[in-house]
């Protein structure tokens, strides 16, 4: 549990204990505007709504057990060749969908699962600088910009392109679609 988290969860006790006492004093007939404690329980549940948005029980740290090799487009047609489904993720470090691609779906707990299977390899290129082979390889795909994702696999050799925006689904059953035979 981070500090924040334990900071909230700390503020979110003392307001239910303040609500619970102010309510124990009213009940013994002391002078406290029922404004105050209605405030104080919206205060409460914005804080613990919140609490229970950020924390939904997934490992937000998943996406660092990734393991990406630099694109290398001549490798992909052999290791699929061999029963691998290669997903490609061609990003930059500047593309505003690339970075929502990553914290919508790519990075998400799901996802990571997915990805981490022994059958496949990643393959990024980071197009934040000039780079041939990612400049090559996306000429060859009739494609100008990021981001860009396709799937290759034993279904799919010539690989599934998944659309600019991302969605869990649509990589979810990428990689089902690219590796079933």
């Amino acid at each position: 549990m981070g500090t924040i988290t334990l900071i909230s969860l700390i503020i979110l006790a003392l307001l239910i204990g303040a609500i619970g006492l102010l309510l124990w004093q009213r009940s013994k007939g002391k002078r406290i505007p029922l404004a105050v404690i209605v405030v104080l329980g919206c205060f409460a549940l914005g804080l613990g709504g919140a609490i229970g948005f950020v924390h939904k029980g997934e490992d937000y740290q998943a996406y660092q057990k990734l393991r990406w090799h630099t694109l290398a487009p001549e490798k992909i047609a052999p290791l699929v060749a061999q029963g691998y489904t290669v997903f490609v993720d061609i990003t930059s470090d500047w593309c505003s969908i690339c970075q929502t691609n990553k914290a919508e779906v790519t990075h998400r707990e799901q996802v990571v699962n997915a990805l981490m299977a022994d059958n496949i390899i990643l393959m990024q290129g980071n197009w934040s600088e000039a780079d041939t082979t990612i400049a090559g390889y996306m000429q060859h795909e009739g494609i100008l910009g990021t981001p860009y994702n396709k799937i290759y696999g034993p279904s799919a050799p010539n690989g599934i392109v998944l659309p600019s925006k991302l969605t869990i689904e649509a990589v979810i059953d990428g990689l089902a679609q690219a590796k079933a035979l």
